[in-house]
């Protein structure tokens, strides 16, 4: 074993002795070009290693552009979404507002057109209830509003205030089923009651047998209730149905669609009947 051992180191020293003799010759020899070979070799080791040393670089500096490429190009399309969905916000609110201009004009119209004393009022709330049809108003007895004034809509009858507060009121729309109002036929002046169907619908009630009633006809209140002023459209004839010679059942689409009601028009003045009652409240009274 100790023999090997020294026959081993002795190739070692042998291989390492030609390698500098190799080295050493290389370094005094040149190339064609004029420079050494040693050089020459060493400088296309070195070279070699840059390279791969380069490349790993470049792709490990591509890697993270591209990472940080990639996360602005998600931040970019976060705040790009961020902005379409305000964009898209803000459309409808625009929409609403021209919705709510064009409500607001109609209501205008309405009242510069009648020399009522009208207060115009925004609905706030709605009962619960199919049953009962009602509203809730923002406007109330500190602007004068009470009980059994009619209230109207842009198209038509709306119905009457039941409730009066302070602040706000609550209104029994016409097609609840215990609403009521005088009406006649606006094209034969045939009179009757529009009674509500506790639906969108209405019905033309205690109507003459001889009284001319078509569909199509416009029903308008005839103002005998003492609540609504009269010829404000209450809606048209649609279905007409007799029994012989008296009329079963006349149908009556609302003029008003009770289910897309924002604004409405409260009547201050009183109504010539509603007149007439205080005068002789006034007269009943004891002196």
């Amino acid at each position: 074993m100790a023999l090997l051992d020294v026959r081993l180191r002795a190739g070692y020293l042998f291989l390492a002795v030609a390698i500098g003799h190799l080295v050493l010759i290389s370094a005094q020899v040149n190339s064609r070009t004029g420079v050494p070979i040693l050089e020459t070799v060493t400088f296309g080791a070195f070279a070699e290693v840059q390279r791969g040393t380069s490349a790993v670089l470049n792709g490990v500096g591509g890697a993270w552009s591209g990472y940080v490429a990639l996360r602005n190009v998600r931040a970019e399309n976060e705040a790009l979404r961020q902005e379409l969905s305000s964009a898209r916000v803000e459309i409808q609110r625009q929409r609403a507002l021209a919705d709510r201009s064009r409500s607001l004009e109609s209501i205008l119209q309405l009242g510069s057109s009648t020399e009522l004393q009208i207060a115009a009022a925004q609905i706030i709330g709605a009962a619960a209830s199919p049953d009962f049809r009602t509203v809730t108003i923002d406007k109330g007895t500190r602007l004068g509003l009470k009980a059994d004034m009619a209230v109207l809509g842009p198209k038509g009858v709306v119905g009457r205030v039941v409730v009066a507060g302070p602040r706000a009121s609550r209104v029994q729309l016409l097609v609840d089923r215990n609403a009521a109002a005088g009406a006649l036929i606006e094209r034969s002046r045939a009179q009757g009651v529009v009674v509500g169907a506790g639906d969108n619908r209405l019905r033309l009630e205690f109507v003459s047998e001889i009284a001319d009633v078509a569909v199509g006809d416009l029903v308008v209140t005839s103002g005998i209730d003492g609540i609504y002023p009269k010829g404000f459209a209450i809606g048209q004839v649609d279905t007409v149905e007799k029994s012989g010679v008296t009329y079963r059942t006349i149908g009556i689409r609302p003029a008003v669609d009770f289910s897309s009601l924002e604004d409405v028009l409260v009547v201050l003045t009183p109504t010539p009947a509603q007149r007439v009652g205080a005068v002789d409240a006034e007269a009943e009274k004891p002196e």
